[in-house]
């Protein structure tokens, strides 16, 4: 029986070039998710875990912060590959991933406004994961618009827009909440505002193919388990690429996520806020060149294993640095070169992730999963990193596995072989 035309056309990869328009809105979409995700994780989350622990060990600090992440990490292994699914088969009328984008950006920014109201441990805990969890079926249907949207030849490029507004929102909300003055709740509902008012307009505006009814099979919970493994010997090239994307993704997490820490207990600066800004700054600002002008050499050389090889090493590289010369000079030059190698990585990474997906009907669920290398170990990393510290009461054995983590990403994605 020939396949109908219409699963043909959701199946096949898309050959129109998005325009300046729709990367612009999913770029200011992205911002707003970045903002609204990496100040509370940065600066305003460590800070309310501190004041309510009241503890005198810093390290006890650095643990209940760490595990609160861990849990909430936990979630999204669930929360990305089961968005995805249901994503793949959502037949309504707007569309398949937009209503996913609206319940993700409704549930995050209410969570962060209960959070900022929180007075205990257990509510700050519980409100975390449960913006946690939103987040990630926001970006779940967001990333999945580039497979269904962008050609691969413009992947690199619009996947630089999710990286450079990344780091363009580290340091618009830490700058805000700083230079406003503004209490706990105060920089939770800026950043729940910022998340809604800046996503609104990809949600509106940008079409979302429709699915027709009975094209999809229904998601039952043996096939939801079925589809979260994926064999690595059937699909080498999505193995290794998750496998790096982890790995990769851990060690970044390692050397930015206990930051703020590392400034008030490592090198003891005595202004350690304003200090972490300055290198946000710094990390921001190679983040951006990195991945827009990377991401779209690497569309123009119709090569990617080469940038996420070399983004790793530099990485690797950054950590090294922070693990032996403990400086605030040399931690300026590891900000630099971090925010090389993962603008890099980010941007052609995801290209590289839609191209060795197994099957195009489901690559809502497949990016769901690749998505679980990149936030989980993010959410992971501050505990494992927090039992690192307190394991030889200093920050250098977390930056030497920081370093040695991404070097295992490159060794990982040298594998691959499907894709340049």
């Amino acid at each position: 029986m020939p396949t109908p035309p219409k699963t043909l056309s959701l199946a096949s990869v898309p050959t129109r070039r998005v325009s300046g328009r729709w990367v612009s809105l999913f770029a200011l979409s992205w911002f707003g998710v970045w903002i609204a995700q990496l100040t509370p994780v940065q600066l305003l989350l460590p800070l309310q875990v501190e004041k309510f622990l009241n503890a005198t060990d810093w390290v006890q600090n650095v643990l209940g912060f760490g595990y609160i992440s861990g849990i909430a990490g936990a979630f999204a292994l669930i929360a990305y590959p089961l968005t995805g699914a249901l994503s793949d088969r959502t037949t309504s009328r707007f569309g398949r991933r937009r209503p996913w984008i609206a319940l993700g950006t409704a549930g995050f920014s209410v969570s962060l406004l209960v959070l900022g109201l929180q007075t205990s441990l257990l509510g700050i805990g519980i409100c975390w994961v449960a913006a946690s969890t939103f987040f990630c079926v926001l970006t779940a249907a967001l990333t999945a618009a580039i497979s269904d949207q962008v050609p691969v030849n413009q992947r690199g490029y619009v996947s630089g827009w999710i990286s450079a507004p990344q780091a363009i929102g580290i340091i618009a909300g830490l700058v805000l909440v700083m230079t406003l003055g503004l209490s706990t709740f105060g920089g939770y509902a800026l950043m729940a505002s910022l998340l809604v008012v800046l996503g609104l307009p990809f949600l509106l505006l940008v079409p979302d193919q429709v699915l027709p009814a009975g094209i999809v099979p229904p998601l039952t919970f043996r096939s939801l388990l079925q589809g979260l493994w994926i064999s690595p010997r059937a699909y080498p090239d999505f193995g290794w690429t998750l496998l790096s994307r982890i790995l990769v993704n851990l060690g970044n997490a390692f050397g930015t996520s206990l930051l703020l820490y590392f400034l008030m207990y490592g090198l003891k600066v005595p202004d350690a806020e304003d200090s972490l800004i300055l290198l946000t700054l710094v990390y921001m600002v190679f983040v951006i060149i990195a991945s827009l002008w990377l991401g779209r050499l690497s569309d123009r050389l119709g090569r990617r294993r080469v940038f996420v090889f070399g983004a790793s090493v530099v990485q690797a590289v950054a950590a090294l640095i922070l693990a032996f010369v403990p400086t605030m000079g040399a931690a300026t030059v590891g900000a630099a070169l971090l925010g090389l190698g993962y603008g890099c990585f980010l941007s052609v990474d995801q290209a590289l992730a839609t191209e060795v997906l197994p099957d195009q009907l489901s690559r809502g669920k497949d990016l769901g999963i690749m998505n679980i290398a990149l936030t989980v170990p993010q959410a992971f990393a501050p505990m494992l990193g927090a039992l690192l510290v307190s394991a030889v009461g200093d920050f250098t054995l977390l930056f030497l596995v920081s370093g040695i983590t991404a070097l295992g990403g490159a060794v990982a994605v040298g594998q691959v072989k499907g894709v340049r």
